[in-house]
């Protein structure tokens, strides 16, 4: 039974104290294998290994808080996407997370990149990425920004605002420029997720309305301007997918848009972009499909509708970012204090301060999404306990893993890894309480490197000329 509580879900009185997705493991040291990397394991002892290297050594080298990227894993989900999209475009999200070394990583298996401002193009364009190979993207680009998306030949330029399409076209026709552009539309379909991350329907800032009838305006809108080049149409319907039916009704409506402006116009444009938004699995409760399987379905979801609308298939291209980066990475965190608190009813619960916190990871508390957790340095012989996984901040919502169970013997100085790290938590990071956020490093074939270093309070203060 649930009852309500005037400070929110997380302290809802809940006989089990646990959320019923949450079994108790039978093994409290056993990995779930769909939430970690391929080259994730533990060895005999218990300690957590990544790609032939100790999480006890990856400590020892480069501290804690550290987000751990396994780079062959990386390379392979990308790979694995452009193998199963053949023939379509795929872009890279780079608001995921993006570095350098990542944009390189993407590139050379096959990827475009999708960026959504002035900074991400930055990095994408010290990377040497092929800048044709990029859209950028966003609600609300500054003309600095768009300036430096024509100047640099971005592939694409996604436009999302009246006063966007007007701006754009005055600065190509001062540069010299024709851009490449295509129209954001909402779909109206409502994505099954976090009203936060649910992009297409109606009342949210993203795209031009099918239904309002201002995406057909917008289209016509590109269409009259001398120095827009109208490519297609993009949708996106929200993040942590994990079917292609909702692909199916916002598909449908999109290429009934693109079918009328063929009608209006006598011209067919070329491409659509069906956007992101793969979900991956964060807990046990997840079950997000293969890029083999989201192919297939969104492949015929296509062919059919163009049939049915008696139109060409345009080419087509989508953005997975979570789905790369999210699963390649891990969280490690090491113990400052356990302590144990009463529950009504005689339960308790384990609260595992870690040495970091909502300035690395800020999604369980803005989206209340779900992390796992695992011992990382050894071995316990202790059983289950219901746990919860908090960081250092001055803020009662500052928690990392609202739910897991952990080694009742969990103990100060003990690893905590978590997994499914690698989207939104770096990118998302912030230095809240004036924390320095933490670095990033990759691990190929047991030897460690660093794609973004540590801040330090040196770096903090530098930004402060009071």
């Amino acid at each position: 039974m649930t009852h309500s509580h005037v400070a929110g879900s997380i302290h809802a009185d809940v006989a089990s104290r646990a959320p019923g997705w949450l079994a108790v493991p039978d093994d409290v040291n056993a990995l779930l294998p769909r939430l970690w990397s391929q080259g994730v394991s533990k060895d005999e002892d218990g300690v957590l290994q990544v790609a032939g290297l100790s999480v006890t050594e990856i400590a020892e080298q480069v501290g804690t808080p550290v987000y751990v990227v396994d780079e062959a894993d990386l390379r392979a989900r990308a790979r694995a996407f452009a193998q199963a999209f053949a023939g379509w475009d795929v872009y890279y999200a780079a608001k995921s997370f993006i570095c350098t070394a990542v944009a390189r990583w993407v590139a050379e298996e096959g990827l475009g990149v999708d960026v959504c401002t002035g900074g991400e193009l930055a990095v994408v364009q010290r990377a040497g990425v092929d800048l044709r190979r990029v859209g950028l993207h966003g609600n609300n680009k500054s003309l600095d920004e768009l300036r430096q998306g024509l100047s640099a030949g971005v592939g694409r330029i996604i436009v999302d605002s009246f006063d966007e399409i007007a701006r754009l076209g005055r600065l190509a026709a001062e540069l010299g420029i024709r851009a490449r552009v295509m129209v954001r539309v909402t779909t109206g379909v409502e994505a099954h997720t976090h009203e936060y991350i649910a992009t297409a329907h109606e009342d949210q800032k993203f795209g031009f309305s099918i239904a309002g009838g201002t995406a057909a305006q917008a289209l016509l809108a590109c269409h009259a301007e001398p120095w827009l080049d109208l490519v297609g149409i993009h949708s996106h319907i929200g993040s942590q997918i994990f079917d292609a039916e909702g692909f199916e009704v916002a598909a449908r409506r999109t290429l009934r848009l693109h079918a009328d402006f063929r009608n209006v116009t006598g011209v067919e444009m070329g491409e659509l972009d069906l956007g992101g938004g793969f979900g991956i699995a964060y807990t046990s409760a997840d079950s997000p499909s293969t890029p083999e399987v989201l192919a297939q379905a969104l492949t015929h979801i296509i062919t059919t509708e163009c049939a049915s609308l008696g139109v060409a298939v345009p080419h087509l291209s989508i953005e997975p970012g979570r789905a790369i980066s999210g699963p390649s990475a891990f969280a490690l965190y090491r113990v400052g204090t356990v302590k144990p608190v009463s529950l009504d009813g005689g339960a308790s619960r384990l609260y595992v301060a870690v040495d970091g916190g909502m300035s690395d990871n800020i999604r369980t508390a803005l989206y209340a999404a779900e992390y796992s957790a695992t011992l990382a340095s050894r071995r316990s012989t202790a059983g289950p306990a219901l746990a919860r996984v908090v960081g250092k901040h001055c803020e009662g919502g500052d928690i990392l893993v609202r739910d897991e169970f952990l080694p009742a013997d969990i103990a100060d100085d003990d690893l905590v890894a978590v997994p499914a790290s690698g989207a939104y938590s770096r990118s998302m990071a912030s230095n809240y309480n004036h924390v320095p956020r933490p670095p990033v490093v990759s691990v190929r074939d047991g030897k460690i490197s660093t794609l973004i270093r540590r801040e330090t309070l040196d770096d903090l203060l530098a930004l402060d000329v009071g």
